[in-house]
């Protein structure tokens, strides 16, 4: 009786190199193009300039926590990590799914407006935080669809991916939403 034979670690390796190059790539055009873009103060978010679309990027973010946070508890249930719940029905693979397109398209507004509006600030060092934990965000999204569609991964790479972006969006939202809803 023979063994079935042993996948090369490579194929994995330039698997994550890939995901880690598209992540750092994302990350540098969209800093990149917030350095170097004129801010536009004026800018409106769904007709709402100033302080009022400030305002609505904060409940919106705030909503973005919490999908954020339904994303992680879908996500331990499929991989069986959440006690006492047993396994995920398949409904469940579809609502994280979904869940994370919606997250996903729902920051686009507030992400256009954030970098087209002020552009990538490091003037203090919350406003650093959140401009470079954009950036990261969405390079980190871009590797974990690579890394999601990917098979043969470390068993860590996918769990890893899930929870920096759920740590990005927690950090976004307490370096401005939070800071927003708090102050105004």
């Amino acid at each position: 009786m023979g063994t079935a034979p042993r996948m090369s670690p490579r194929p994995a390796r330039l698997r994550l190199a890939t995901a880690a190059g598209l992540a750092l790539a994302v990350t540098v055009a969209l800093y990149a193009f917030g350095r170097t873009h004129a801010p536009d103060f004026a800018s409106s978010l769904f007709g709402r300039r100033g302080n009022d679309a400030n305002i609505l990027k904060a409940q919106v973010g705030t909503a973005l926590l919490g999908l954020a946070f339904y994303q992680l508890i879908l996500a331990l249930w499929i991989y069986q990590r959440l006690p006492g719940a047993g396994a995920a029905p398949r409904p469940v693979h579809l609502a994280h799914r979904i869940g994370g397109a919606v997250l996903f398209v729902l920051s686009l507004p507030i992400a256009y407006h954030c970098i087209t509006a002020y552009g990538v600030q490091t003037d203090s060092a919350r406003v650093a935080l959140h401009s470079l934990a954009g950036c990261f965000f969405y390079g980190a999204f871009a590797a974990k669809v690579l890394i999601v569609r990917s098979r043969h991964l470390p068993g860590w790479a996918l769990p890893l991916a899930g929870g920096t972006l759920v740590t990005l969006i927690a950090i976004l939202w307490s370096s401005a939403a939070l800071w927003q809803l708090a102050y105004s």
